[in-house]
């Protein structure tokens, strides 16, 4: 059974730091993409960050660009999200997702190419 577990979410300031991490089990974690997706109450489920098996191919959404790193650590089947300069609205719930996904166009920045899905963790930031 395919588990992706997300840590890290909570409450903070507006120009703070958190980093969320995603662990994995059930499934051989370096043969698929990782991506962090984020929703709001009422609003569509959207892309943040994703990172392709190796770790070498990374893609970011332009309103975290610059602020957010993805990265990956197939040793430990794990994958995080530090999120800096934190703005209230990145204020979100965050997922982590697994995509089967492989060579152009991966990671995905589309829901529907994501297999495996966690539970999710609050992140709000006040201003």
């Amino acid at each position: 059974q395919v588990q992706l577990v997300e840590s890290g979410g909570g409450l903070v300031q507006a120009g703070d730091s958190l980093r969320l991490s995603c662990a994995a089990s059930g499934l051989t974690f370096s043969n698929y993409a990782m991506g962090w997706f984020r929703r709001n109450p009422g609003k569509e489920r959207e892309f943040v960050a994703g990172v392709n098996w190796s770790g070498g191919n990374t893609y970011y959404a332009d309103s975290v660009k610059g602020r957010f790193t993805i990265s990956r650590d197939n040793a430990k089947n794990t994958t995080n999200l530090q999120m800096n300069s934190l703005k209230p609205e990145d204020t979100a719930f965050y997922y982590c997702a697994a995509s089967g996904c492989s060579g152009y166009g991966c990671p995905s920045p589309y829901k529907f190419e994501y297999d495996y899905w966690g539970q999710g963790t609050q992140v709000t930031v006040s201003s």
